[in-house]
C-alpha cells in the first residue's frame, strides 16, 4: 500500500463518523429550533464528530477491524447522548 492509499484508507475510516456527527447536529438544530437557538451548530457538530471518531477508533481496537454493526450502533447512541449533553444537559 502506497502513501496515497494509506491516506485514503484513513480518511474513509472516519467518513461515517464525521458524516453522522454533522448530519445529526443539523437535524437536532432543525427539529429543536427554539430550544437549541442559543447553541451554535458548529459546537454541536464538533462535539458529535469527536465522539463518533473516538467510538470508531474504540471499535477498531476492540473488534480488530472497522465496519462492525456494534460499532455503528454504539456510534449512534454516543452521538445522541453527546448532542443531548451539549444541547440540553449540563454541558450546555
Amino acid at each position: 500500500m502506497g502513501p496515497l492509499d494509506a491516506i485514503w484508507h484513513l480518511a474513509n475510516l472516519f467518513v461515517p463518523a464525521l458524516g453522522l456527527g454533522a448530519l445529526a447536529a443539523a437535524l437536532a438544530k432543525l427539529l429543536w429550533r427554539r430550544e437549541l437557538g442559543a447553541v451554535a451548530w458548529s459546537r454541536l457538530a464538533r462535539a458529535a464528530c469527536a465522539v463518533c471518531a473516538a467510538v470508531t477508533l474504540a471499535g477498531l481496537v476492540v473488534f480488530g477491524h472497522d465496519g462492525r454493526m456494534a460499532t455503528y450502533g454504539t456510534m449512534v447512541a454516543a452521538c445522541a447522548i453527546t448532542l443531548w449533553w451539549r444541547g440540553f444537559g449540563p454541558g450546555r
